[in-house]
Protein backbone atom coordinates (compact mmCIF):
# COMPACT_ATOMS: atom_id res chain seq x y z
CA UNK A 1 0.00 0.00 0.00
CA UNK A 2 1.44 3.36 -1.03
CA UNK A 3 2.09 6.19 1.37
CA UNK A 4 -0.70 8.28 -0.16
CA UNK A 5 -3.23 5.50 0.40
CA UNK A 6 -2.12 5.05 4.00
CA UNK A 7 -2.48 8.78 4.60
CA UNK A 8 -5.91 8.71 2.98
CA UNK A 9 -7.09 5.89 5.22
CA UNK A 10 -5.70 7.44 8.40
CA UNK A 11 -7.34 10.77 7.64
CA UNK A 12 -10.59 8.98 6.81
CA UNK A 13 -10.46 7.37 10.24
CA UNK A 14 -9.97 10.82 11.79
CA UNK A 15 -12.99 12.16 9.90
CA UNK A 16 -15.22 9.21 10.83
CA UNK A 17 -13.98 9.29 14.43
CA UNK A 18 -14.87 12.96 14.77
CA UNK A 19 -18.33 12.35 13.30
CA UNK A 20 -18.95 9.49 15.73
CA UNK A 21 -17.70 11.48 18.73
CA UNK A 22 -19.73 14.48 17.64
CA UNK A 23 -22.81 12.28 17.37
CA UNK A 24 -22.26 10.98 20.88
CA UNK A 25 -21.89 14.54 22.19
CA UNK A 26 -24.99 15.69 20.28
CA UNK A 27 -26.12 19.23 19.44
CA UNK A 28 -23.31 21.74 19.10
CA UNK A 29 -20.89 18.91 19.93
CA UNK A 30 -21.15 17.79 16.30
CA UNK A 31 -19.76 21.13 15.17
CA UNK A 32 -17.05 21.22 17.83
CA UNK A 33 -15.75 17.78 16.91
CA UNK A 34 -15.88 18.75 13.24
CA UNK A 35 -13.72 21.77 14.03
CA UNK A 36 -11.27 19.58 15.95
CA UNK A 37 -11.04 17.17 13.01
CA UNK A 38 -10.30 20.08 10.68
CA UNK A 39 -7.53 21.24 13.00
CA UNK A 40 -6.01 17.73 13.04
CA UNK A 41 -6.05 17.52 9.23
CA UNK A 42 -4.46 20.97 8.91
CA UNK A 43 -1.90 20.99 11.76
CA UNK A 44 -1.00 17.29 11.95
CA UNK A 45 -1.39 16.12 8.34
CA UNK A 46 -0.63 19.54 6.79
CA UNK A 47 -3.66 19.57 4.53
CA UNK A 48 -4.86 23.00 3.36
CA UNK A 49 -8.14 23.96 5.07
CA UNK A 50 -11.23 23.56 2.95
CA UNK A 51 -13.81 26.23 2.21
CA UNK A 52 -16.02 26.98 5.26
CA UNK A 53 -19.78 26.77 4.44
CA UNK A 54 -20.33 30.53 4.67
CA UNK A 55 -23.17 30.58 2.13
CA UNK A 56 -25.14 27.86 3.90
CA UNK A 57 -24.66 29.60 7.24
CA UNK A 58 -25.90 32.89 5.80
CA UNK A 59 -29.12 31.23 4.62
CA UNK A 60 -29.66 29.43 7.94
CA UNK A 61 -29.11 32.58 10.01
CA UNK A 62 -31.48 34.66 7.87
CA UNK A 63 -34.22 32.02 7.72
CA UNK A 64 -34.00 31.02 11.37
CA UNK A 65 -34.10 34.62 12.56
CA UNK A 66 -37.19 35.38 10.47
CA UNK A 67 -38.90 32.12 11.41
CA UNK A 68 -38.24 32.80 15.09
CA UNK A 69 -39.76 36.28 14.69
CA UNK A 70 -42.82 34.64 13.17
CA UNK A 71 -43.02 32.16 16.05
CA UNK A 72 -42.70 34.94 18.63
CA UNK A 73 -45.57 36.75 16.91
CA UNK A 74 -47.76 33.64 17.10
CA UNK A 75 -47.36 32.51 13.49
CA UNK A 76 -46.65 28.88 14.37
CA UNK A 77 -49.85 28.77 16.45
CA UNK A 78 -51.86 29.89 13.42
CA UNK A 79 -50.21 27.29 11.17
CA UNK A 80 -50.97 24.53 13.65
CA UNK A 81 -54.59 25.61 14.05
CA UNK A 82 -55.10 25.63 10.27
CA UNK A 83 -53.45 22.23 9.90
CA UNK A 84 -55.65 20.81 12.68
CA UNK A 85 -58.79 21.97 10.90
CA UNK A 86 -57.73 20.24 7.69
CA UNK A 87 -57.01 17.02 9.55
CA UNK A 88 -60.37 17.01 11.33
CA UNK A 89 -62.40 17.53 8.15
CA UNK A 90 -61.70 13.99 6.89
CA UNK A 91 -61.14 11.92 10.02
CA UNK A 92 -61.44 8.50 8.37
CA UNK A 93 -58.59 9.33 5.96
CA UNK A 94 -56.37 10.66 8.73
CA UNK A 95 -53.50 8.24 8.02
CA UNK A 96 -53.09 9.99 4.66
CA UNK A 97 -54.40 13.49 5.40
CA UNK A 98 -52.41 14.10 8.59
CA UNK A 99 -48.91 13.44 7.16
CA UNK A 100 -49.67 15.31 3.92
CA UNK A 101 -50.94 18.32 5.88
CA UNK A 102 -47.94 18.25 8.20
CA UNK A 103 -45.72 17.94 5.11
CA UNK A 104 -47.11 21.15 3.61
CA UNK A 105 -46.67 23.12 6.81
CA UNK A 106 -43.20 21.69 7.44
CA UNK A 107 -42.20 22.87 3.97
CA UNK A 108 -43.58 26.34 4.57
CA UNK A 109 -42.04 26.74 8.01
CA UNK A 110 -38.73 25.07 7.12
CA UNK A 111 -38.76 23.05 10.33
CA UNK A 112 -40.25 19.79 11.59
CA UNK A 113 -40.94 21.39 14.99
CA UNK A 114 -44.35 22.42 13.72
CA UNK A 115 -45.65 18.86 14.11
CA UNK A 116 -45.31 18.83 17.92
CA UNK A 117 -48.64 20.54 18.68
CA UNK A 118 -50.33 18.56 15.88
CA UNK A 119 -49.61 15.22 17.55
CA UNK A 120 -52.35 15.38 20.20
CA UNK A 121 -54.83 16.50 17.53
CA UNK A 122 -53.92 13.50 15.38
CA UNK A 123 -54.25 11.17 18.36
CA UNK A 124 -57.62 12.62 19.35
CA UNK A 125 -59.14 12.47 15.87
CA UNK A 126 -57.89 8.95 15.13
CA UNK A 127 -58.88 7.48 18.50
CA UNK A 128 -62.34 9.05 18.39
CA UNK A 129 -62.90 7.42 15.00
CA UNK A 130 -61.66 3.99 16.12
CA UNK A 131 -58.48 4.29 14.05
CA UNK A 132 -55.27 2.95 15.53
CA UNK A 133 -53.37 6.17 16.47
CA UNK A 134 -49.98 4.65 15.68
CA UNK A 135 -50.82 4.67 11.99
CA UNK A 136 -51.20 8.43 11.38
CA UNK A 137 -48.76 9.35 14.16
CA UNK A 138 -45.84 7.32 12.81
CA UNK A 139 -46.27 8.43 9.21
CA UNK A 140 -46.64 12.07 10.27
CA UNK A 141 -43.45 11.94 12.32
CA UNK A 142 -41.41 10.08 9.71
CA UNK A 143 -42.39 12.40 6.84
CA UNK A 144 -40.87 15.34 8.70
CA UNK A 145 -37.47 13.74 8.24
CA UNK A 146 -37.53 14.27 4.50
CA UNK A 147 -39.95 17.22 4.27
CA UNK A 148 -37.01 19.57 4.73
CA UNK A 149 -35.60 18.33 1.41
CA UNK A 150 -38.61 19.98 -0.23
CA UNK A 151 -38.51 23.24 1.77
CA UNK A 152 -36.86 26.31 0.22
CA UNK A 153 -36.09 27.65 3.71
CA UNK A 154 -34.71 24.63 5.59
CA UNK A 155 -31.14 24.18 6.81
CA UNK A 156 -30.85 21.01 4.74
CA UNK A 157 -31.86 22.87 1.57
CA UNK A 158 -29.40 25.65 2.39
CA UNK A 159 -26.62 23.07 2.59
CA UNK A 160 -27.75 21.39 -0.63
CA UNK A 161 -28.00 24.59 -2.65
CA UNK A 162 -24.45 25.62 -1.84
CA UNK A 163 -23.27 22.28 -3.26
CA UNK A 164 -25.40 21.95 -6.41
CA UNK A 165 -26.22 25.52 -7.48
CA UNK A 166 -22.66 26.08 -8.67
CA UNK A 167 -20.66 25.16 -11.77
CA UNK A 168 -20.39 22.55 -13.16
CA UNK A 169 -23.63 21.18 -11.64
CA UNK A 170 -25.90 24.24 -11.90
CA UNK A 171 -28.84 22.53 -10.24
CA UNK A 172 -30.85 25.36 -8.70
CA UNK A 173 -33.71 25.54 -6.24
CA UNK A 174 -36.52 25.00 -8.72
CA UNK A 175 -34.84 21.93 -10.23
CA UNK A 176 -34.28 20.49 -6.77
CA UNK A 177 -37.93 21.06 -5.83
CA UNK A 178 -39.06 19.53 -9.12
CA UNK A 179 -37.33 16.34 -7.98
CA UNK A 180 -37.92 16.29 -4.24
CA UNK A 181 -41.54 17.48 -4.05
CA UNK A 182 -43.15 14.74 -6.18
CA UNK A 183 -40.81 12.08 -4.80
CA UNK A 184 -41.68 12.97 -1.20
CA UNK A 185 -45.42 13.14 -1.89
CA UNK A 186 -45.39 9.73 -3.57
CA UNK A 187 -43.34 8.35 -0.69
CA UNK A 188 -45.85 9.67 1.85
CA UNK A 189 -48.88 8.37 -0.06
CA UNK A 190 -47.46 4.87 -0.55
CA UNK A 191 -46.30 4.66 3.07
CA UNK A 192 -49.71 5.81 4.32
CA UNK A 193 -51.50 3.17 2.27
CA UNK A 194 -49.20 0.42 3.53
CA UNK A 195 -49.21 1.54 7.16
CA UNK A 196 -53.00 1.78 7.12
CA UNK A 197 -53.02 -2.02 6.84
CA UNK A 198 -50.32 -2.63 9.45
CA UNK A 199 -50.93 -3.84 12.99
CA UNK A 200 -54.27 -4.74 14.55
CA UNK A 201 -57.26 -2.43 14.17
CA UNK A 202 -57.89 -0.41 17.30
CA UNK A 203 -61.09 -2.29 18.21
CA UNK A 204 -59.33 -5.66 17.80
CA UNK A 205 -56.29 -4.83 19.94
CA UNK A 206 -56.47 -6.78 23.23
CA UNK A 207 -54.06 -4.38 24.98
CA UNK A 208 -56.29 -1.41 24.23
CA UNK A 209 -59.41 -3.36 25.22
CA UNK A 210 -57.79 -4.29 28.54
CA UNK A 211 -56.96 -0.64 29.27
CA UNK A 212 -60.53 0.41 28.53
CA UNK A 213 -61.95 -2.41 30.69
CA UNK A 214 -59.71 -1.45 33.62
CA UNK A 215 -60.67 2.21 33.38
CA UNK A 216 -57.11 3.22 32.54
CA UNK A 217 -58.24 4.45 29.12
CA UNK A 218 -61.53 6.09 28.16
CA UNK A 219 -63.58 4.52 25.40
CA UNK A 220 -63.13 6.20 21.98
CA UNK A 221 -66.51 7.97 22.11
CA UNK A 222 -65.68 9.74 25.39
CA UNK A 223 -61.94 10.27 25.10
CA UNK A 224 -60.61 13.27 26.95
CA UNK A 225 -58.57 15.77 25.01
CA UNK A 226 -54.98 16.58 25.88
CA UNK A 227 -54.25 20.16 24.90
CA UNK A 228 -51.06 20.62 22.89
CA UNK A 229 -48.31 22.82 24.25
CA UNK A 230 -49.50 26.09 22.68
CA UNK A 231 -50.45 27.92 25.84
CA UNK A 232 -54.15 27.52 25.07
CA UNK A 233 -56.69 26.41 27.65
CA UNK A 234 -57.94 22.84 27.26
CA UNK A 235 -61.60 22.60 26.22
CA UNK A 236 -64.26 21.30 28.56
CA UNK A 237 -66.67 18.48 27.90
CA UNK A 238 -69.79 19.55 26.03
CA UNK A 239 -73.37 19.24 27.28
CA UNK A 240 -73.76 16.07 25.26
CA UNK A 241 -71.01 14.40 27.27
CA UNK A 242 -68.67 14.27 24.29
CA UNK A 243 -65.34 16.05 24.51
CA UNK A 244 -64.86 18.80 21.92
CA UNK A 245 -62.30 18.35 19.12
CA UNK A 246 -58.67 18.95 20.00
CA UNK A 247 -58.36 21.81 17.53
CA UNK A 248 -60.65 23.91 19.73
CA UNK A 249 -57.76 24.09 22.21
CA UNK A 250 -55.59 25.74 19.57
CA UNK A 251 -55.77 29.51 19.64
CA UNK A 252 -54.10 32.16 17.51
CA UNK A 253 -54.13 35.90 17.03
CA UNK A 254 -54.56 38.12 14.00
CA UNK A 255 -50.93 39.19 14.43
CA UNK A 256 -49.88 35.54 14.33
CA UNK A 257 -51.92 34.90 11.21
CA UNK A 258 -50.48 37.95 9.43
CA UNK A 259 -46.93 36.98 10.40
CA UNK A 260 -47.38 33.46 9.06
CA UNK A 261 -48.88 34.74 5.81
CA UNK A 262 -45.95 37.13 5.42
CA UNK A 263 -43.52 34.26 5.93
CA UNK A 264 -45.35 32.11 3.38
CA UNK A 265 -45.29 35.03 0.95
CA UNK A 266 -41.53 35.20 1.37
CA UNK A 267 -41.22 31.48 0.62
CA UNK A 268 -43.31 31.99 -2.53
CA UNK A 269 -41.13 34.91 -3.65
CA UNK A 270 -38.00 32.79 -3.19
CA UNK A 271 -39.47 30.01 -5.33
CA UNK A 272 -40.49 32.47 -8.06
CA UNK A 273 -37.06 34.11 -8.11
CA UNK A 274 -35.50 30.67 -8.40
CA UNK A 275 -37.88 29.67 -11.16
CA UNK A 276 -37.37 32.91 -13.12
CA UNK A 277 -33.73 34.07 -12.81
CA UNK A 278 -34.46 37.10 -15.00
CA UNK A 279 -36.43 38.59 -12.10
CA UNK A 280 -33.23 38.80 -10.06
CA UNK A 281 -30.98 41.88 -10.46
CA UNK A 282 -28.03 41.26 -12.78
CA UNK A 283 -24.66 42.98 -12.80
CA UNK A 284 -21.75 43.14 -15.19
CA UNK A 285 -19.03 40.63 -14.33
CA UNK A 286 -16.07 40.54 -16.73
CA UNK A 287 -18.26 41.85 -19.52
CA UNK A 288 -21.08 39.35 -18.84
CA UNK A 289 -24.42 40.06 -17.20
CA UNK A 290 -24.76 37.76 -14.18
CA UNK A 291 -27.84 37.55 -11.95
CA UNK A 292 -27.32 37.46 -8.19
CA UNK A 293 -27.16 33.93 -6.81
CA UNK A 294 -29.91 32.22 -4.83
CA UNK A 295 -27.96 32.37 -1.57
CA UNK A 296 -27.94 36.17 -1.70
CA UNK A 297 -31.55 36.19 -2.87
CA UNK A 298 -32.83 34.01 -0.02
CA UNK A 299 -30.98 36.03 2.62
CA UNK A 300 -32.32 39.37 1.36
CA UNK A 301 -35.89 38.12 0.97
CA UNK A 302 -35.90 36.59 4.46
CA UNK A 303 -34.55 39.74 6.10
CA UNK A 304 -37.18 41.78 4.24
CA UNK A 305 -39.90 39.42 5.49
CA UNK A 306 -38.47 39.72 8.99
CA UNK A 307 -38.91 43.50 8.92
CA UNK A 308 -42.48 43.03 7.63
CA UNK A 309 -43.21 40.70 10.56
CA UNK A 310 -41.90 43.35 12.97
CA UNK A 311 -44.74 45.61 11.81
CA UNK A 312 -47.43 43.00 11.14
CA UNK A 313 -46.95 40.80 14.19
CA UNK A 314 -45.35 43.15 16.69
CA UNK A 315 -43.29 40.33 18.25
CA UNK A 316 -41.14 41.03 21.29
CA UNK A 317 -37.69 41.01 19.72
CA UNK A 318 -36.07 40.20 23.06
CA UNK A 319 -37.97 36.89 23.09
CA UNK A 320 -36.72 35.75 19.68
CA UNK A 321 -33.59 33.93 21.01
CA UNK A 322 -35.85 31.97 23.36
CA UNK A 323 -37.98 30.51 20.56
CA UNK A 324 -37.60 26.80 19.84
CA UNK A 325 -37.07 27.49 16.12
CA UNK A 326 -34.18 29.84 16.90
CA UNK A 327 -32.49 27.46 19.32
CA UNK A 328 -32.78 24.49 16.94
CA UNK A 329 -31.55 26.61 14.03
CA UNK A 330 -28.48 27.86 15.87
CA UNK A 331 -27.57 24.33 16.91
CA UNK A 332 -27.90 23.23 13.27
CA UNK A 333 -25.72 26.13 12.13
CA UNK A 334 -22.90 25.27 14.53
CA UNK A 335 -23.09 21.56 13.75
CA UNK A 336 -23.15 22.27 10.01
CA UNK A 337 -20.19 24.64 10.15
CA UNK A 338 -17.84 22.22 11.89
CA UNK A 339 -18.76 19.05 10.02
CA UNK A 340 -18.92 20.76 6.62
CA UNK A 341 -15.51 22.35 7.10
CA UNK A 342 -14.08 18.96 8.06
CA UNK A 343 -15.48 17.11 5.04
CA UNK A 344 -14.56 19.95 2.66
CA UNK A 345 -10.96 19.81 3.88
CA UNK A 346 -10.79 16.02 3.51
CA UNK A 347 -12.41 15.89 0.07
CA UNK A 348 -10.27 18.72 -1.33
CA UNK A 349 -7.12 16.94 -0.14
CA UNK A 350 -8.07 13.53 -1.56
CA UNK A 351 -10.34 14.20 -4.51
CA UNK A 352 -8.34 11.88 -6.79
CA UNK A 353 -8.50 8.93 -4.37
CA UNK A 354 -12.22 9.50 -3.85
CA UNK A 355 -12.85 9.47 -7.58
CA UNK A 356 -10.77 6.32 -8.08
CA UNK A 357 -12.14 4.31 -5.13
CA UNK A 358 -15.48 5.51 -3.80
CA UNK A 359 -16.35 6.72 -7.29
CA UNK A 360 -16.05 3.19 -8.65
CA UNK A 361 -18.18 1.76 -5.84
CA UNK A 362 -20.92 4.32 -6.38
CA UNK A 363 -20.78 3.85 -10.14
CA UNK A 364 -21.21 0.09 -9.80
CA UNK A 365 -23.75 0.26 -6.96
CA UNK A 366 -25.43 3.66 -7.28
CA UNK A 367 -27.71 3.21 -4.31
CA UNK A 368 -24.71 2.97 -1.97
CA UNK A 369 -24.86 6.76 -2.01
CA UNK A 370 -28.40 6.71 -0.62
CA UNK A 371 -27.32 4.19 2.02
CA UNK A 372 -24.43 6.44 3.05
CA UNK A 373 -26.74 9.47 3.46
CA UNK A 374 -29.21 7.30 5.37
CA UNK A 375 -26.57 6.00 7.80
CA UNK A 376 -25.05 9.43 8.50
CA UNK A 377 -28.54 10.86 9.04
CA UNK A 378 -29.26 7.99 11.44
CA UNK A 379 -26.03 8.52 13.37
CA UNK A 380 -26.14 12.31 13.56
CA UNK A 381 -29.98 12.78 13.53
CA UNK A 382 -29.27 15.86 11.40
CA UNK A 383 -30.39 16.29 7.80
CA UNK A 384 -28.04 19.19 7.16
CA UNK A 385 -25.05 17.30 8.57
CA UNK A 386 -25.82 14.26 6.40
CA UNK A 387 -26.10 16.60 3.41
CA UNK A 388 -22.76 18.30 3.89
CA UNK A 389 -21.00 15.05 4.76
CA UNK A 390 -22.08 12.74 1.93
CA UNK A 391 -23.48 14.82 -0.96
CA UNK A 392 -20.05 16.32 -1.86
CA UNK A 393 -18.64 12.78 -2.04
CA UNK A 394 -21.45 11.65 -4.36
CA UNK A 395 -20.94 14.64 -6.64
CA UNK A 396 -17.14 14.22 -6.62
CA UNK A 397 -17.61 10.53 -7.46
CA UNK A 398 -19.35 11.49 -10.70
CA UNK A 399 -23.03 10.94 -9.92
CA UNK A 400 -25.32 13.36 -11.72
CA UNK A 401 -26.69 16.13 -9.47
CA UNK A 402 -30.26 15.12 -10.31
CA UNK A 403 -29.67 11.53 -9.25
CA UNK A 404 -27.91 12.68 -6.08
CA UNK A 405 -30.79 15.01 -5.22
CA UNK A 406 -33.46 12.35 -5.74
CA UNK A 407 -31.77 9.79 -3.51
CA UNK A 408 -30.78 12.43 -0.95
CA UNK A 409 -34.39 13.39 -0.25
CA UNK A 410 -35.58 9.91 0.68
CA UNK A 411 -32.44 8.96 2.58
CA UNK A 412 -32.89 11.86 5.01
CA UNK A 413 -35.66 9.85 6.72
CA UNK A 414 -32.81 7.90 8.28
CA UNK A 415 -32.89 10.41 11.16
CA UNK A 416 -35.70 8.27 12.61
CA UNK A 417 -33.80 4.98 12.55
CA UNK A 418 -33.37 5.09 16.33
CA UNK A 419 -36.20 6.13 18.70
CA UNK A 420 -34.23 9.05 20.09
CA UNK A 421 -35.80 12.09 18.42
CA UNK A 422 -38.06 14.49 20.25
CA UNK A 423 -40.94 14.04 17.82
CA UNK A 424 -40.85 10.25 18.22
CA UNK A 425 -40.87 10.50 22.00
CA UNK A 426 -43.65 13.12 21.92
CA UNK A 427 -45.82 10.99 19.61
CA UNK A 428 -45.47 7.97 21.90
CA UNK A 429 -46.32 10.06 24.96
CA UNK A 430 -49.38 11.65 23.36
CA UNK A 431 -50.71 8.22 22.31
CA UNK A 432 -52.52 7.29 25.52
CA UNK A 433 -53.77 4.08 23.90
CA UNK A 434 -50.19 2.78 23.86
CA UNK A 435 -50.25 1.75 20.21
CA UNK A 436 -47.24 3.95 19.36
CA UNK A 437 -44.23 2.29 20.96
CA UNK A 438 -40.60 3.33 21.37
CA UNK A 439 -39.52 -0.29 21.81
CA UNK A 440 -36.69 -1.67 23.90
CA UNK A 441 -34.28 -3.11 21.30
CA UNK A 442 -33.39 0.04 19.30
CA UNK A 443 -35.08 -1.06 16.06
CA UNK A 444 -38.35 -2.52 17.37
CA UNK A 445 -40.13 0.83 17.67
CA UNK A 446 -43.31 1.74 15.78
CA UNK A 447 -41.55 4.23 13.50
CA UNK A 448 -38.97 1.84 12.03
CA UNK A 449 -41.01 0.04 9.35
CA UNK A 450 -42.84 3.19 8.16
CA UNK A 451 -39.45 4.94 7.98
CA UNK A 452 -37.96 2.14 5.86
CA UNK A 453 -40.94 2.09 3.49
CA UNK A 454 -40.90 5.86 3.03
CA UNK A 455 -37.13 5.95 2.51
CA UNK A 456 -37.04 3.14 -0.07
CA UNK A 457 -40.01 4.46 -2.06
CA UNK A 458 -38.84 8.07 -2.04
CA UNK A 459 -35.26 7.15 -2.95
CA UNK A 460 -36.45 5.01 -5.88
CA UNK A 461 -38.93 7.60 -7.16
CA UNK A 462 -36.50 10.46 -6.56
CA UNK A 463 -33.73 8.68 -8.44
CA UNK A 464 -36.06 8.07 -11.38
CA UNK A 465 -37.22 11.70 -11.50
CA UNK A 466 -33.70 13.02 -10.92
CA UNK A 467 -32.37 11.03 -13.87
CA UNK A 468 -34.95 12.77 -16.08
CA UNK A 469 -34.80 16.31 -14.68
CA UNK A 470 -31.02 16.57 -14.64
Amino acid sequence: MSGDNVKFLVEAVVVLGCIVMGTRAGGVGVGLWGGLGTAVLVFVFREPPGEPPAAALAIILAVVTTAALMQAAGGIDWMVAMAARVIEKRPHQITLIAPLTAFVFSIGAGTSNIIYPLLPVIYDVSYRNHIRPARPLTVTVVQSGMALAASPVSAAMAAMLTLTDVAPYNLGLTQILAITLPACVIGIVVTSLVVNRMWLDLDDDPEVAAKIASGELAAPEAVAVTAPPTGAVAPTTSDTGEAPPASSALTYTAAGRNSALAFFAGVLVIVLLGLFPDLRPAFDVDGESVAIDMTTTIVMVMFTVGVAILFLGRPKVAEVPDQSVFKAGMISAIALFGIAWLTATFIAAHEEQILNTIGEWVTDWTFLFALAVFLVAALTTSQSTATRTIVPIGLAAGLSPGLVTGMWAGALSGVYTLPANGTQIAAANFDHSGTTKLGSKLLDHSFFVPMLIMSVVTVAVGAAIGAIVA
